[in-house]
């Protein structure tokens, strides 16, 4: 089969690597431009497509007509899409005998949109996976055509699973294509009612509310990481508020009693731990970074800010 890889971001890689070392053809990799500064690492589907030797071509936006018209002359049988940064229309779909099929990093249909992942993660599901859907007009809407499951790990960062789903979803896509050449492929039409959102993280979705319980808040760290990570501002008396970056977190149990938590306020104990109370339980900051230094362990920045508590100070 002819095909068409559209893809920017890491989580299309392992899905292009996998559909170029095997027996269908892959003539172009359709990419978002490249805006970033002079020395900013490229996109990585431009380094990967530049390795594999595959021509690469990152028109302003797949759906211009002339862009539908150069994906209608490659005279492919279907487009590939995955962590691609555009919504593509119904003329562009149309460029191909079977149109396109997605790889996305959720269980459809929860989750449609552009972070499943982060919102896996940060609702604290123990459970997500991958969907490949044949594409469609409506976002991550189309019927499914396969899928897999994972586990959550407790600890694991949004970034971490991603990793994962990436590499497991290469193989999905592979066996999608696999069945679609044959004329056996059983697409299984959304329950469109359970639907869910997963929209774009934003910078300042990263700011903690102390007043979360400290599973919440462990969510935030583990779902924004990494990126846009979470942070707060540190406040000691008499100093301006420093804004820090929570690295890691623990929920705790293994601490002294304490009747009157405030959210927000360590709890010592006189062991270099820094331990805060939330609104329901006590969270151990474990690493974090102030601002222009280098990520430490709790102990080591308490040594430089002793006396302090974190503040709202956004």
């Amino acid at each position: 089969m002819r095909l068409v890889m559209l893809g920017t971001g890491p989580f299309a890689v392992p899905t292009l690597r996998a559909l170029a070392a095997g027996a269908h053809e892959v003539p172009l990799v359709v990419s978002r431009p490249f805006k970033g500064r002079k020395k900013s690492p490229r996109p990585p589907m431009h380094s990967a497509a530049d390795e594999l030797g595959i021509e690469l071509w990152t028109p302003e936006s797949v759906n211009l007509p002339e862009s539908v018209e150069r994906l209608k002359s490659l005279a492919a049988d279907l487009l590939v899409v995955c962590d691609y940064g555009e919504i593509l229309k119904p003329a562009a779909l149309e460029s191909t005998r079977l149109g396109g099929v997605n790889l996305h990093g959720s269980l459809l249909p929860k989750y449609r949109g552009a972070a499943p992942v982060q919102w896996a993660v940060l609702n604290g599901d123990h459970e997500t996976g991958n969907t490949v859907i044949q594409m469609t007009a409506g976002l991550d809407a189309g019927p499914c055509l396969a899928q897999q499951r994972v586990a959550v790990d407790s600890d694991e960062t949004a970034g971490e699973l991603e990793d994962r789903l990436a590499a497991l979803g290469a193989d999905a896509v592979v066996n999608v294509v696999d069945k679609l050449t044959a004329g056996v492929a059983e697409p299984v039409e959304q329950e469109h009612t359970a639907a869910s959102k997963a929209p774009r993280l934003a910078k300042q979705d990263g700011l903690i509310d102390w007043s979360l319980s400290a599973a919440a808040i462990k969510n935030r760290v583990r779902a924004f990481a990494p990126w846009p990570r979470t942070y707060s501002f540190w406040q000691v008396e008499g100093r301006e508020p420093v804004r820090v970056v929570i690295d890691k977190v623990d929920v705790i149990d293994d601490f002294p009693a304490i009747k009157d938590v405030s959210p927000g306020v360590p709890e010592g104990s006189g062991d270099g731990r820094l331990v805060v109370g939330t609104g329901d339980g006590l969270l151990e900051i474990v690493d974090l970074q102030p601002a222009g230094k280098r990520v430490m362990a709790a102990e080591e920045f308490l040594r430089g800010y002793a006396g302090g508590r974190f503040v709202d100070a956004s």
